[in-house]
C-alpha cells in the first residue's frame, strides 16, 4: 500500500492544489455575504444546509457502534469545533482573506503541541525548533506593537487553537470507526453546537445568501474529497508545502476582488508557519512514525 501512494506523487500535488482552491473559493464567498448576518448564524446555516450532502452516509452511521466513549469524544468535539467555526466566520467579516488563510496555519502547529501534551507524543529538539519557529511566523503576521491587532485576529487565534483540538479528538474517533462516521457527527454536532447562538440574534436571510452558503457547503465538501485523494496519492511530506499556494491566492483574490491590501507580512509569517509545518512533516515521515500532523487543509471548515 505504502508503495502505491508514494508511487503517485504528482497526483497528490495535482489534488491538494485543486483543494487549496477550493477553499480560497469557499472563503471568497464567505466574505462576500459580510458582517450583515451574524457569525453564528452564518457558520449555522453552512452546517445545517450541508447536512442534506450527509444522506448518502446514512447506511454507515446505522451500522457504527458508537460506545459512551465514543458519543463523549464526538459531543468534545463538536463542542470545540463549534467555537472555531463560529469565530472563523466572524474573523472573515472582519480582516483580510490573507490574514485569516495565513492564520490558520497555526492549526497544526497546535496539534503538535497538543499531541506531546495529552497523547504522549515526544516532542524532540528539533520539532520543539519548528514549533516556535511556526509561532514566529505568527509573531510576523500580527506583528504587535507595529499595528492594531483587531478582534478578528484574535478570533483566528482561537479558530486555530479550536480546529487543532477538534483534529486530534477526530485522531481518536478514527481508531474506532470510519472517518464517514467521524464527519458526519462533526457536521451534526456542530449544527446543533451552534443553533442556539444563532436564534439568540436571527436576521433573516435573503435567497441569495442562503444560496450562496449553500454552495459554500457544496464546495468545502468537494474539496475535504480531493484533500481525501490528495492524501492517498501521497504522503504529506509532499502534499504540505503545495498548501502555501492556498496563501498566494487568497492574496490575489483578497487584492483583486476585494480591494484588499497585499501585505507582506502576512506573506512572510504564512511562509514561515508552512515551512515548520512541512518540515515536522518530514520528520515524521523520516522517522517513519505515526503520522499526527495533519495538513494545513485538513483544519478547515
Amino acid at each position: 500500500m505504502n508503495s502505491e501512494i508514494n508511487s503517485r506523487p504528482g497526483w497528490g500535488v495535482f489534488w491538494m492544489v485543486v483543494t487549496g482552491l477550493l477553499f480560497v473559493i469557499v472563503t471568497a464567498l464567505v466574505k462576500t455575504i459580510g458582517p450583515r448576518l451574524p457569525a453564528a448564524e452564518t457558520a449555522f446555516l453552512r452546517y445545517g444546509l450541508g447536512l442534506v450532502l450527509l444522506i448518502p452516509v446514512i447506511p454507515a452511521m446505522r451500522r457504527a457502534r458508537l460506545t459512551p466513549r465514543l458519543w463523549s469524544i464526538f459531543g468534545i468535539r463538536g463542542a470545540v469545533h463549534t467555537v472555531g467555526v463560529a469565530m472563523w466566520f466572524f474573523a472573515m467579516a472582519h480582516i483580510p482573506i490573507a490574514d485569516v488563510t495565513a492564520m490558520n496555519y497555526l492549526a497544526p502547529i497546535y496539534v503538535t503541541i497538543g499531541a506531546a501534551l495529552f497523547l504522549g507524543e515526544r516532542l524532540a529538539l528539533r520539532r520543539m525548533i519548528a514549533v516556535l519557529i511556526g509561532l514566529l511566523g505568527a509573531v510576523i503576521i500580527l506583528r504587535p506593537g507595529m499595528r492594531e491587532i483587531g478582534p478578528g485576529h484574535l478570533a483566528m487565534l482561537l479558530t486555530a487553537i479550536s480546529f487543532g483540538a477538534s483534529y486530534l479528538l477526530a485522531k481518536l474517533a478514527t481508531d474506532e470507526v470510519s472517518p464517514a462516521v467521524v464527519v458526519t457527527m462533526l457536521s451534526v454536532t456542530v449544527t446543533i453546537g451552534l443553533a442556539p447562538f444563532a436564534a439568540l440574534n436571527w436576521v433573516t436571510p435573503t435567497m441569495m445568501e442562503l444560496v450562496t452558503l449553500f454552495v459554500v457547503a457544496v464546495l468545502a465538501t468537494a474539496a475535504h474529497y480531493t484533500m481525501m485523494l490528495a492524501f492517498r496519492a501521497a504522503p504529506l511530506a509532499v502534499t504540505q508545502p503545495v498548501t502555501f499556494l492556498q496563501l498566494v491566492w487568497a492574496v490575489l483574490v483578497g487584492a483583486l476582488v476585494f480591494g484588499e491590501a497585499v501585505d507582506p507580512y502576512v506573506v512572510l509569517g504564512g511562509l514561515v508557519i508552512v515551512g515548520s509545518v512541512s518540515f515536522i512533516t518530514w520528520r515524521e515521515a523520516v522517522l517513519k512514525r505515526r503520522a499526527i500532523t495533519p495538513n494545513s487543509t485538513a483544519t478547515k471548515v
